[in-house]
């Protein structure tokens, strides 16, 4: 049989953080995958903010990390900065986050992929071919034909990309480098609905002409942890980030040139992401606040290049640079680079299966920007489960489909497909109903099944993994089995203001108190951790704790979730004809057409549908599945 020339089973577009993740974890699979980028040197490129992790997205890279990903492991590697945020609040909503050193991640991430032997093709893709449904090639621009069983399009902000600083526009989708044409149009002529979103990146400016001095240090955390666990080592550096403060000036000076904002002035009418707004947009809809905070981060190690963050802006690059200008240790300020925005197309995620699998063409996944999303954890983790789902695909084997109860990724992935996004959508704890449940300590135990079935990690971090979850169960039946003598503890309650006991106490009871901790027990530190990787042993503890601190609201929120499980285990035929229900509205039944939702659960999740729909909706199922059963005896 004669060799196709540029025959793969996987082709993934776009070597940016959701590429990367598709492609490493399809190789890691077995799979023959190649990955095309516009420029390979760019490959593993953090284009906005120096740093990964944060609220709801370190949950996110820890999920990453258990699921087979590389993310926290590169992130781990070039670490300027680790530190643990919301420390004042519940420990659900713990992030870590780690400061990265951007220039040292892309290299990484290069560095590795050539270790692992991945296929790295340079050239622009710009149209997909398909055949009887399916895809069958990726072509480029310099009219070479990949042809594959699958293809997963990670494109960012590349899709016709605009850059706008001011009146000035730039076609590019990143400063400096090319947009890319043509993939929205090959698309849009296949029937795929697409968009326009916008988003934004601050100035960088020279560290030589900061005042330091006026501004307020902050550190990472004294005890850092790894984001992933397969880093054996973890001492990164601690360099500090710095606070400025915008003032009056500075306002005034944005609301006097706003109209020269490309989104004031009518140039761009795409949506921007509504939870990291532009400075234009913080000075004008937040007029009550007399300051917003800027946050000076270094970019790379011994960086001259500093990214303001909280600073966002399309205004032209004299107004911008006025406007730092006017904030107190900023008066004398550079720039290496302006701010910009930057409009780019998009594909409605309702297009999607929960697999990330479009629905129009089988073996055709989309992952990242493409799918309005923003932020690197967002991109990834798209990437990964896109680049997991397709090889399974290839290997004919059952898809992975997390649930919004086992992971932030689950909740991601269910809220693109079945709430259309109107702007670019980013992770918040705010977004999960089951955060209790979502701890960025308890990834392991949520997700390591997967990895078992699906072997995504190597054998040695799944045993690893699997004594660490063992341990942590043996710990917590130690605390609920130990009891403590009110002569060991009264001391500690006393100075701590908690009510002294005068019988022996369970150790688990004493833990559920606000002010007492696994550390402040007596005997409970001689707990054995005998062939438990040393890097596991304090999480094992902390873990082991938080499940009794929390046990009453962790238990009612899994009643919560066993109540629902019903439907979300009931699957939507996709040959169901939402057209024979005649007794709901119109605006439902166009709703329930749009998004095709694969199961009750997500039916049920749809803006504008009521209960009273989910009701008629069962009674047809019902009927429906009476009726093909029926047409199958009579076959037979």
């Amino acid at each position: 049989m004669k060799r196709i020339k540029n025959k793969y089973d996987l082709v993934v577009v776009g070597g940016g953080h959701a590429g990367i993740e598709a492609s490493l974890i399809a190789k890691k699979m077995g799979i023959n995958v190649a990955l095309i980028s516009m420029d390979t040197k760019a490959v593993g490129r953090m284009s906005c903010n120096p740093a990964i992790g944060g609220l709801a997205k370190g949950q996110m890279v820890k999920e990453l990390d258990v699921l087979g990903g590389h993310m926290a492991m590169f992130a781990d590697a070039c670490t300027l900065q680790s530190k643990t945020l919301n420390l004042s609040k519940g420990r659900s909503v713990w992030s870590p986050r780690s400061q990265i050193d951007k220039i040292k991640y892309e290299k990484t991430v290069q560095k590795h992929i050539k270790n692992v032997g991945l296929t790295l093709i340079e050239g622009e893709a710009v149209s997909i071919t398909k055949k009887e449904g399916k895809i069958s090639s990726v072509i480029l621009s310099s009219g070479e034909e990949f042809f594959c069983s699958s293809a997963i399009l990670t494109c960012g902000t590349f899709l016709n990309g605009l850059i706008h600083i001011g009146e000035k526009k730039i076609k590019a989708g990143r400063m400096g480098e090319e947009n890319s044409t043509g993939i929205t149009e090959s698309l849009q002529s296949l029937g795929f609905l697409s968009g326009r979103l916008k988003t934004g990146t601050p100035p960088r400016i020279k560290k030589s002409s900061v005042n330091w001095k006026k501004g307020e240090a902050g550190f990472g955390d004294k005890n850092p942890k790894p984001l992933s666990y397969n880093t054996k080592k973890f001492k990164p550096k601690d360099e500090p980030c710095f606070a400025f403060r915008t003032n009056k000036k500075t306002h005034d000076l944005i609301l006097k040139n706003i109209k020269m904002s490309p989104m004031y002035s009518g140039d761009i009418d795409s949506s921007g992401p509504r939870y990291c707004p532009s400075i234009e947009d913080k000075v004008y809809k937040f007029s009550h606040n007399p300051s917003h905070i800027l946050q000076l981060e270094p970019e790379w190690t011994n960086s001259n290049q500093i990214y303001v963050n909280g600073f966002s802006t399309s205004l032209p690059e004299d107004i911008q640079l006025k406007c730092l200008r006017s904030v107190e240790g900023l008066e004398n300020v550079e720039f290496l680079r302006p701010g910009y925005a930057i409009e780019y197309d998009f594909f409605f995620p309702s297009q999607l299966k929960n697999t990330l699998e479009t629905k129009k063409i089988e073996g055709l996944f989309f992952a990242g920007q493409i799918n309005g999303t923003s932020g690197y954890e967002e991109a990834s983790s798209q990437g990964l489960m896109a680049g997991i789902n397709a090889s399974l695909k290839i290997k004919k084997e059952k898809e992975l489909r997390l649930k919004r109860n086992d992971a932030y990724i689950g909740v991601l992935i269910d809220d693109l497909v079945i709430k259309d996004t109107n702007e670019p959508y980013r992770m918040f704890t705010s977004r999960a109903e089951y955060r209790l449940q979502l701890r960025a300590s308890n990834a392991d135990q949520r997700l390591l099944k997967y990895s078992k079935k699906f072997n995504l990690l190597d054998e040695k971090m799944i045993k690893d993994l699997t004594k660490k979850v063992k341990k942590t169960k043996e710990v917590e039946d130690i605390l609920n089995k130990t009891n403590i003598k009110p002569e060991d503890i009264n001391p500690f309650l006393k100075k701590s203001g908690e009510k002294e006991i005068n019988q022996p106490t369970k150790a688990s009871n004493l833990l559920k108190r606000p002010k007492v901790l696994l550390k402040n027990l007596p005997k409970i530190k001689k707990i054995q951790m005998n062939n438990i990787n040393k890097n596991f042993i304090e999480e094992i503890l902390f873990e082991a704790e938080t499940k009794i601190k929390y046990s009453g609201y962790i238990n009612r929120q899994k009643e919560e979730i066993e109540k629902t499980k019903v439907y979300e285990d009931m699957i939507i035929p996709a040959d169901f004809d939402y057209n024979e229900i005649k007794s709901i509205s119109n605006e439902s039944r166009e709703k329930l057409i749009q998004i095709l939702p694969e199961t009750i659960g997500q039916a049920q999740r749809i803006n504008g549908i009521r209960p009273t729909d989910i009701s008629i909706l069962l009674v047809y199922l019902k009927r429906w599945f009476h009726v093909k059963r029926n047409v199958n005896l009579k076959k037979k």
